[in-house]
């Protein structure tokens, strides 16, 4: 499947860890080295390939998560494999319901900052469910439907427009039909761990999300005390704005 980075940029080809397009640098010293992206719902890893070329390019250890999407557990099992493997600290990075599953596995000791981008942060003990609850359905939200197995996906039609605004809508079709299903209880886990307690915290804002709206995001962010940034983008900003996100991320390796 395409990434979104790539389709946008009608690039052929994109190999996740590499960048030919960007001259590889070396790092300031004291930097930390190893990132580890987490994907959200309805996406899979390849939806970081943008992100991870930026990085990658500036001589980053760019790992990207392939979350099973078939439960919180197993998604933040298939993160602290990621991240045990790591040659030393990591920052660990989540889009969306990434969010709530950094937010568990960012307990990890190789885990230093945590980076949420148009993510959820639940405390110890909430749901995406109830939190989701808690305020007015956005046009995504109310376009989620279940599969006869309980697993979720965003009606087709309205995909492009309430996930991916601000690409072509070309390339929201494509996504739109290469969904990755998420099992509806992943939405009703009780979150166990709220990492973001303990470890430094950034957070990109999405102004124009029509998924998780752009004041829950500001509540989530402030309540972690993140430092945000806000870009103008839907809630494919990962892809969009590829380039502020990867120096977000940046940021939280201290380089900046």
């Amino acid at each position: 499947m395409k990434t979104l980075l790539m389709s946008a940029l009608m690039l052929s080809t994109t190999i996740l860890g590499a960048a030919p397009a960007f001259a590889q640098t070396a790092l300031p010293a004291q930097t930390i080295k190893n990132i580890v992206l987490v994907h959200g719902a309805f996406v899979d890893e390849t939806s970081w390939s943008g992100v991870a070329a930026i990085l990658a390019a500036k001589g980053y250890k760019v790992t990207a998560v392939k979350n099973p999407l078939t439960s919180l557990a197993d998604d933040v099992a298939a993160t602290n494999a990621v991240l045990d493997a790591q040659d030393g600290p990591a920052v660990l990075v989540g889009h969306s319901w990434g969010g709530v599953v950094i937010g568990e596995a960012g307990n990890n000791s190789k885990v230093a900052s945590l980076v949420y981008v148009s993510a959820f942060a639940p405390d110890k003990g909430e749901t995406i469910s109830a939190l989701a609850a808690s305020g007015p359905a956005t046009p995504g939200v109310k376009a989620i439907r279940p599969d006869a197995k309980g697993y979720l996906t965003i009606d087709p039609a309205v995909f492009p427009s309430a996930v991916a605004g601000d690409l072509p809508k070309e390339i929201g079709a494509h996504l739109a039909a290469h969904q990755m299903p998420i099992n509806h209880t992943a939405f009703d886990a009780a979150a166990e761990v709220a990492a973001w307690h303990d470890k430094p915290s950034w957070y990109v804002l999405s102004s124009k999300d029509l998924v998780l709206d752009p004041h829950a995001q500001a509540f989530f962010a402030e309540r972690i005390k993140a430092k945000v940034t806000t870009v103008d983008g839907s809630h494919a900003s990962l892809a969009s704005h590829a380039a502020e996100v990867a120096a977000v991320i940046e940021a939280a390796t201290g380089a900046k």
